[in-house]
């Protein structure tokens, strides 16, 4: 007699029906298992203790596991004697399953090119058992790898305590120029048993650009020349004429600007801080980046920095000359003015000195006269 095939699903209990047995004791019944728990055919009875938590003989003579794991699969034989001693045997292959959750695809393109391979995403399926497959459709049809235009790239892994699986499928395809502008994509994940059910993931839908070469990539500064009045309000426009559209990032004085990327790039209410050089450099995957002329940003009437600095060392050391040259002026001046008060004191002083000895000189001439007349 051959194996009667049994599926079950991980984590719930599962009854092996014993053909043959009496429906009451006593019986004569014996159950042989061979699985991944045993090294070989271990042999339970009603009569026996049953296996840890594993399983054990109910009193009708089936067999119970109350909890079906990855182990528990393999082979289940059951010999039953009547009481009228007809012997019945019943075997089983008992084999697991756990749907996994939902497939998904993660990192998906948003958009393709034509004539050159692109990714459109990788399917992802965990938690399954068996491991299954995982499949791509294109516009609902299943894709076949052909290694040219549709190559898929697979992956399996085993969880080390649990054993469940999880899928990796990455797909890669060329899309043909001037086929369809807007092609489906969709994957499902087909359980490695029979009869279970296919999952799919949401379809995702993506445009096909036909490569248009980046030829030159300029910058347009509004106003012209870009110099206006402080807190006025300039805008640099990247024009990169190219298909798929390349992404712009913007260069301020020879350093990335930390900007979400973008065509145009507005300045309001310009600032010292805003001024500088100004340039664009343009991405496309099948050209590389290419970079703009630069262009500047001024304010009109404004000294930039070094020369703003060198003004103000240059008034500073002006004005510390020119007071100097006030104090030796008036130190000078001071000292003039002394110098004539002197001249003017001295014929002054010389004019006293000889009137006195004009005075002193002068004879005494009225005291002799007086004398003369007083005598004898």
């Amino acid at each position: 007699m051959g194996d009667q095939n049994i599926t079950a699903r991980i984590g719930k209990p599962l009854v092996l029906n014993c053909k043959g047995a009496p429906k009451k004791p006593p019986q004569q019944l014996e159950w042989k298992l061979n699985t991944g728990r045993t090294e070989a055919w271990k042999v339970l009875s009603p009569q026996g203790d049953p296996w840890d938590s594993v399983a054990r003989v109910l009193p009708n003579g089936s067999l119970l596991l109350p909890a079906v794991g990855i182990q528990d699969e393999g082979t289940f034989r059951c010999r039953a004697t009547s009481r009228s001693g007809k012997e019945t045997k019943s075997n089983y292959r008992v084999r697991v399953y756990q749907i996994p959750g939902k497939p998904e695809i993660v990192d998906p393109a948003s958009e393709l090119m034509a004539g050159v391979p692109n990714k459109v995403g990788t399917c992802v399926s965990e938690g399954g058992y068996p491991a299954g497959t995982l499949n791509w459709l294109l516009d609902g049809k299943t894709l076949i790898p052909d290694g040219k235009g549709v190559s898929v790239k697979e992956e399996t892994k085993r969880h080390p305590k649990t054993g469940l699986f999880t899928l990796h499928s990455e797909l890669m395809v060329t899309p043909a120029r001037g086929g369809a502008l807007h092609p489906t994509f969709s994957c499902s994940f087909t359980p490695g048993l029979p009869r279970r059910r296919a999952l799919h993931t949401a379809p995702i839908q993506l445009r096909v650009w036909n490569a248009v070469p980046l030829k030159e990539v300029q910058l347009v500064v509004e106003p012209e020349g870009g110099a206006v009045a402080p807190g006025g309000t300039v805008t640099l426009t990247c024009e990169a004429p190219a298909q798929p559209p390349p992404q712009i990032h913007w260069i301020k004085d020879g350093r990335p600007l930390p900007l979400p990327p973008g065509p145009m790039l507005l300045l309001p209410e310009v600032g010292p801080e805003d001024q500088g050089t100004y340039s664009c450099v343009a991405t496309h995957p099948s050209h590389g980046p290419q970079e703009s002329r630069a262009v500047s940003v001024s304010i009109i009437g404004s000294v930039e920095g070094p020369g703003l600095e060198t003004l103000a060392l240059t008034l500073g050391i002006l004005g510390g000359l020119g007071t100097v040259a006030l104090l030796i002026g008036v130190i000078v001046w001071h000292r003039r003015r002394q110098r004539k008060g002197q001249e003017r004191k001295v014929p002054e002083n010389q004019e006293e000195e000889e009137e006195e000895r004009a005075e002193l000189n002068q004879p005494e001439e009225p005291e002799a006269a007086e004398s003369s007349t007083g005598g004898p």
